[in-house]
């Protein structure tokens, strides 16, 4: 069904880097989830109902907060699918993120809310009519509950949309707290005889399965608006692509910043040979910077940085002060470094990129750099700039 409405109303469904492609896929996913949950909720509101159920009345709550969450997931991508204007320059891509992150709300205030009636269920049991009827809608209800989680795990893994991810984990999760609901529906059926409130048990095991579902769907979604490092693939991909640019022979200071899907940002430094043509270097970074865009979908701005290949003494230097780095902790990495001859003494200058788990303060660890370089080379002063890592 959900693949019919693909083919029938999105002309280009693998141009995912376009807003409106995105958005439609978001609208459609939306609709199908509120049509499914409003369906499901109807009927297992009835099955509480005629079974005195706690839990099956909770489970059918639980839909029908799920239908409001679709109707999140169609607003957030039809706002995050607007283009960049004067007070947003970036656009609104982010909202994509805040969407799932008001559906992930949604779970948690159905977890808590189930859980309340699940213990006072346990407090208080009461007699549970598990007919038939109610078993028969509990199973359907998981088949279309894995149904949706399929298609929409399907789309998210597509966009790489945290989002939709959030709204196919909310499914997955209905599917295994209907399933435990269904066992108790069950098990309450085949042997009557039994004291144990199952009802209010399986609802507590619903609740606390439901509050995970949604601190991890938050966690997801928070991430992103926080800012997180770039995919490690993601980051390989363009250092082959600079690298491909000859004489590009290296990158560092490598920053992305992410305003959302189609909105990647990427900066970076490429090291290219001290003695060639300027205008040449310079055109060969303008088609690194073309290339690298079209191929990835994202603004891309990269510096020079030109590197002196012809000097012995430099290169000695880079490959002692590296080691000595390396020696310290192997995490560190040294990059820029130049030399800078005086009358009395030479200074080293360098920048040494500090990763986050190195508990070394930046004033020790320059310290460190220069009393070990001083060591092996008197008469060289070491000018270090300290920098952190942010793919």
């Amino acid at each position: 069904m959900i693949t019919l409405l693909f083919k029938i109303f999105i002309k280009n469904p693998d141009d995912i880097q376009n807003s409106e492609v995105r958005g439609l896929y978001g609208i459609l996913c939306g609709a199908a989830g509120i049509f499914f949950n409003i369906l499901l909720c109807t009927f297992k509101l009835l099955a509480g109902i005629f079974s005195k159920s706690v839990a099956v009345t909770a489970d059918a709550f639980n839909n029908l907060s799920d239908a409001a969450a679709s109707l999140v997931t169609i607003l957030g991508f039809k706002l995050s699918g607007k283009k960049p204007d004067a007070e947003h320059p970036f656009g609104h891509g982010r909202l994509e993120y805040v969407s799932g992150l008001v559906i992930s709300f949604f779970i948690l205030m159905m977890g808590v809310e189930l859980l309340k009636g699940s213990v006072s269920a346990v407090i208080h049991p009461e007699p549970v009519d598990a007919n038939i009827i109610s078993v028969v809608i509990l199973a359907a209800s998981i088949l279309v509950k894995f149904y949706m989680y399929f298609y929409n795990h399907k789309v998210s893994r597509k966009l790489s949309s945290p989002a939709m991810e959030a709204t196919a984990k909310d499914s997955l999760s209905d599917t295994i707290s209907t399933a435990v609901v269904l066992a108790s529906v069950i098990v309450s059926r085949l042997f009557p005889q039994l004291k144990l409130p199952l009802d209010g048990i399986a609802g507590i095991f619903v609740a606390l399965f439901i509050l995970y579902s949604g601190f991890s769907s938050a966690k997801e979604t928070i991430n992103p608006l926080l800012g997180t490092p770039a995919d490690a693939e993601f980051v390989k991909k363009i250092e082959n692509e600079v690298l491909s640019h000859k004489p590009v022979i290296g990158i560092h200071d490598l920053v992305v910043h992410d305003y959302g899907p189609g909105r990647v940002m990427v900066s970076l430094h490429a090291e290219v040979p001290g003695d060639r043509n300027i205008f040449e270097l310079h055109d060969v970074i303008d088609n690194a910077e073309v290339a690298v865009a079209k191929k990835f979908g994202c603004s891309v701005t990269i510096h020079m940085d030109p590197i002196d290949l012809n000097s012995s003494e430099t290169a000695e230097l880079r490959t002692l002060v590296s080691n000595i780095a390396k020696e310290i902790n192997p995490e560190l990495s040294v990059h820029d470094l130049r030399i800078v001859p005086g009358q009395t003494h030479t200074n080293v200058i360098f920048d040494v990129v500090k990763p986050h788990s190195c508990i070394i303060e930046d004033s020790e660890l320059c310290r460190m750099l220069r009393e070990h370089v001083k060591e092996q080379k008197p008469n060289y002063e070491c000018v270090i700039q300290v920098d952190r890592p942010f793919v």
